[in-house]
């Protein structure tokens, strides 16, 4: 009998280690993501489960992004080197990273490798013949902002523009 509650206990106890280590992965991403530096990609799996997004990137190593778009504010970038172990972890929807945008240099290739593929609705404008990709982000960690990246017939990244979240927008949000 003893042995049994004692077995249920370390059941017990694993499960709930299980799951705090779940609850860190979820709350605290980019401190969790960095700890597995090193890792192979099932490591990174294991803790975040599937990515989003997998990219090949031209130099041989592999990007996956973990994505909380259309609604989240974030997406995370797992880089793996070409023999699959991580590099990097990190926010790729910080201001630093969405400023490293090259304008009439980056493709659509370009922005979706780094910054995964866009959720929300792809606006067009037929007069400046712009297709626009929109992102989530917190502008410097504080302010709810949406990245717009235009892009040309071509593909080609022509301007970038910040504006504030609507959904935010307490004035938007009301009921009629």
């Amino acid at each position: 009998m003893h042995s049994v509650i004692a077995k249920g206990a370390r059941r017990l106890v694993l499960a709930l280690g299980v799951a705090m280590l779940s609850a860190c992965a979820t709350l605290m991403p980019e401190q969790e993501g960095s700890r597995l530096v090193g890792q192979p990609q099932a490591a990174v799996q294991a803790m975040f489960g599937p990515p989003t997004d997998v990219f090949p990137l031209r130099d041989g190593t592999t990007r996956w992004i973990y994505s909380k778009q259309p609604m989240g504010q974030y997406a995370y970038g797992a880089d793996f080197d070409r023999n699959g172990n991580l590099t990097a972890f990190r926010n790729m929807l910080s201001t630093p990273e969405l400023y490293k945008a090259q304008v009439n240099t980056w493709t659509k290739r370009d922005v979706a490798e780094h910054f995964g593929m866009t959720r929300l609705p792809v606006s067009y404008f037929p007069r400046m013949r712009n297709e626009v990709w929109s992102y989530r982000f917190r502008h410097e960690d504080v302010w709810p902002s949406l990245f717009h990246f235009y892009f040309d017939d071509a593909g080609v990244l022509r301007r970038t523009q910040i504006t504030p979240d609507p959904l935010y927008d307490p004035d938007e949000r009301r009921l009629f």
